[in-house]
């Protein structure tokens, strides 16, 4: 059911003041964590079913392992770390004010909003909540309205595993999430294109909402010489067919040594052919989520087309099937940079493939764009992938893999740039939804009574000591 817009300041004013009330202590946040994890595992199934019904078809699997693992890791992550990332900690004091002392104390900030996107509609609505209960705050999400099915059971289970002043879920199109972004939230976090996180940044301006911000772009898979292997292939196509290409740390090109480009669109088919035998309805390749999405992905091929580009499908020349909008892989070659599919992120099964004649150009070509969400490296030589990390800044780096990067609880997650802002995941999390509050604590004896006016000759003295 749909969550009147008009509504909306009186949810967020009713969590504020519970909040207010009574800010979750350790023993809460624990007992709602350990809540919300029974409730999760107890509707896994429902979860695999409701999302694969949402997208027309999605394997089971890829539900279980791309949604519900991380979600079950987080929560079993942030339990075992909550008490120590919780503790006030002391910090040095600047020799001059000693015998003072310095601390920080960790405070939840109050009432945090989590809008997800429909493509993992699961683990990017669970896993900012989770951190964001861990900090200790209340929490209003706003999942996709893609996927009506799976957003109904979040705002079902939650409702169920928590009371709705501590988590409650907000129901709606597009109209909704405008104005459920431009409630004066302690923090929001959004999860989504870089076109819409640019709206969400400008309607929470207004109330000085701070934001982080999950986007997209076009993550690079850089090969260097010698490494198009059958093993390096696999890795990239894994990564980038996982979810049919619907995954915003995909590699969304590949840059490769020309000598090498035959080589890596054999391995490349040989691995669909193996893994994907069947583009049927019921496999183990989802479908594109939405006609509207089926149909730009069509488009971007045939304008590719038209431009000269090579685009091969695979396996061998497969067809899909567009009335389950099942989109072949495809690998793209030859495209000029001015088409949709080399300025724009994919979010699909297509991989357009760049030539380079040396290493140098595939990192220059990187770094001619904006900064990518994920950059991700093949190579055996450790000195040239220092050079790339030396050389490339990206949200996260994967060296010789894909997408696994996303699943560490101790790295933090996030763009930069045009693919995001901030980062969350494990402590990360925590930090992202607290306020690091610093405190000085000042001695019975004092230094500082000697700097208080009237200055004179003492204070001169005091002022060239300082300033050394």
């Amino acid at each position: 059911m749909d969550t009147p817009s008009a509504g909306l300041s009186d949810l967020l004013h009713r969590q504020r003041e519970a909040w207010r009330a009574h800010t979750p202590d350790r023993a809460q946040r624990m007992d709602d964590l350990a809540r919300l994890a029974a409730a999760f595992k107890a509707r896994l199934e429902d979860f695999a079913r409701a999302t694969s019904a949402d997208f027309g078809h999605r394997p089971r699997v890829e539900t279980l392992l791309a949604d519900g693992v991380p979600v079950v890791h987080e929560i079993a992550h942030v339990r075992r770390h909550l008490e120590r990332w919780m503790r006030a900690r002391r910090v040095g004091t600047d020799a001059t004010f000693l015998p003072a002392r310095c601390g920080i104390i960790p405070k939840p900030l109050g009432v945090v909003g989590i809008i997800s996107p429909w493509n993992y509609p699961v683990n990017l609505a669970l896993v900012p909540l989770v951190d964001a209960l861990a900090a200790g705050n209340h929490v209003l999400l706003k999942p996709s309205e893609h996927t009506p099915r799976t957003s109904a059971l979040l705002a079902e289970m939650l409702a169920d595993a928590l009371p709705s002043e501590r988590v409650a879920v907000v129901q709606g199109g597009a109209d909704v999430a405008a104005a459920f972004a431009a409630l004066p939230f302690d923090h929001l976090l959004f999860t989504g294109s870089t076109a819409v996180g640019a709206k969400v940044l400008a309607a929470a301006a207004p109330n000085l909402v701070p934001v982080t911000l999950e986007l997209g772009g076009k993550s690079p898979a850089i090969v260097a010489p010698g490494c198009a292997t059958a093993r390096n292939v696999a890795r990239i196509a894994a990564g980038k067919f996982l979810n049919a290409g619907q995954t915003c740390i995909a590699p969304d090109y590949v840059l490769l040594h020309a000598a090498e480009r035959d080589a890596f669109v054999r391995h490349l088919r040989e691995y669909v052919a193996v893994h994907y035998p069947s583009l049927r309805a019921g496999g183990d390749y989802a479908s594109i989520v939405n006609d509207a999405q089926h149909a730009r992905l069509l488009a971007g091929l045939d304008e590719a087309r038209a431009a000269g580009a090579r685009v091969v499908t695979l396996p061998d020349d497969a067809a899909g099937d567009h009335a389950r909008r099942i989109l072949a892989p495809a690998v793209v070659l030859d495209a000029p940079d001015s088409i949709a599919l080399m300025r724009e992120e994919i979010f699909g099964p297509v991989l357009p493939v760049v030539t380079y004649r040396e290493f140098d150009e595939a990192i220059g070509y990187v770094n001619a764009r904006p900064r990518p969400l994920s950059l991700y490296v093949f190579d055996d030589d450790r000195t040239r992938i220092a050079r790339v990390l030396a050389a490339c800044t990206a949200g996260s780096v994967a060296v010789n893999d894909c997408v696994f990067q996303f699943t560490q609880s101790r790295l933090p997650f996030g763009g930069v740039g045009p693919s995001g802002m901030g980062a969350y995941h494990g402590h990360a999390g925590f930090l992202a939804f607290s306020k690091q509050m610093p405190v000085f604590r000042q001695a019975r004896w004092s230094a500082t009574a000697w700097l208080r006016p009237p200055y004179g000759a003492r204070v001169e003295r005091l002022l060239r000591f300082l300033l050394r």
